[in-house]
């Protein structure tokens, strides 16, 4: 997405529905303010977006961080690095701004990052180590002869992941030998060795998505076996950026399972809402009510089913009418 410009009144008025400055604006109407901010990709939306931190909601507060890592500039780095420092803060928004800092990739965040890869909290400390590679990885070689390869070629998906494909399907464009069995099996058997660093399990699991058939789609719904909560989440991440009605089933199980991760079903919630079919709807609209349901779970139903409502609807945008954001680039993990 390319910068572009937006009049200070419009920026008052998304500053205004992103931190609900009326006390009634509901919560998907903050999203999609949230993800006009990002596209517009400057320091304005950087200071916008980071007043939202004061929010209780730590669903929204974890996509404001997901947000400020997609822009990819330094200038975030004291609010990221703030809130990861708050061990008061939810883990999941812990987590999701040391991955936005991993995303910025800066190797002025290094120091920062090693600090916490013994937090408590796993989802944090796992994200710590995957950023901290991320990094490293990003100033190799193999990085940097990627960044300079693919600066002119049209990305299938434009996210900034937390690791990147495994080698030959950088691209996002499969050969014929990617597709077949044996290759999608072996990238399984690394997505599921728990032996080899996250890094490593992440690479396959965007090597499996960038391929994107329905046997890849099975391949990374067996990583739900795992016992790894950031690991799980990613991979409904990864359902929510590939759309398939395939992984419908799956998602749907992660769902309605109360024992698992508030972040891995909230996570699952959200790929249903962009994959919209008409059997997830019926769902989303019970555990958007459902008082036993986690409350970043509920909150999530809600944003896919405005999610699910654009996704049948004739609407051109999903952000608020400024420029072009699918659902898939705008949600993230």
């Amino acid at each position: 997405m390319s910068e572009f410009s937006v009049s200070p009144s419009d920026l008052q008025k998304l500053e205004a529905t992103l931190c609900n400055t009326a006390g009634n604006v509901p919560l998907h109407n903050r999203f999609r303010a949230l993800f006009t901010l990002k596209a517009l990709k400057n320091e304005d939306a950087i200071r916008i977006i980071s007043k939202g931190f004061e929010d209780p909601s730590a669903l929204l507060k974890h996509e404001l961080a997901y947000c400020l890592g997609q822009i990819k500039n330094v200038a975030a780095l004291p609010t990221l690095e703030a809130v990861l420092a708050d061990e008061k803060e939810d883990p999941m928004v812990r987590h999701e701004a040391a991955e936005a800092m991993g995303a910025i990739s800066s190797n002025i965040s290094l120091p920062v990052l090693t600090r916490y890869v013994n937090d408590p909290e796993r989802a944090v400390r796992e994200t710590c180590e995957i950023a901290i590679a991320k990094i490293e990885w990003d100033n190799s070689e193999e990085g940097k002869r990627h960044q300079a390869s693919s600066s002119d070629e049209p990305q299938t998906y434009t996210s900034i992941d937390p690791a990147p494909p495994s080698s030959g399907l950088l691209s996002g464009k499969p050969k014929p030998e990617d597709l077949s069995q044996a290759r999608i099996s072996d990238l399984k058997a690394k997505l599921l060795d728990t032996k080899l660093p996250l890094f490593e399990r992440y690479r396959a699991m965007f090597a499996l998505r960038n391929i994107g058939t329905p046997d890849a789609v099975d391949a990374l719904a067996s990583g739900f076996s795992d016992d790894s909560a950031l690991f799980k989440h990613e991979i409904a991440f990864v359902f929510g950026q590939l759309l398939s009605p395939h992984s419908v089933p799956a998602l749907l199980q992660v769902l309605q399972n109360a024992r698992e991760s508030d972040m891995v079903r909230h996570e699952a919630a959200e790929a249903l809402g962009g994959i919209a079919t008409p059997e997830v709807f019926p769902y989303l609209k019970e555990y958007m009510t459902r008082e036993d349901a986690p409350v970043v779970v509920r909150e999530s139903c809600q944003v896919a089913l405005d999610m699910y409502e654009y996704e049948n609807s004739d609407q051109f945008q999903y952000a608020n009418g400024l420029e072009q954001v699918s659902v898939s680039e705008a949600v993230g993990a």
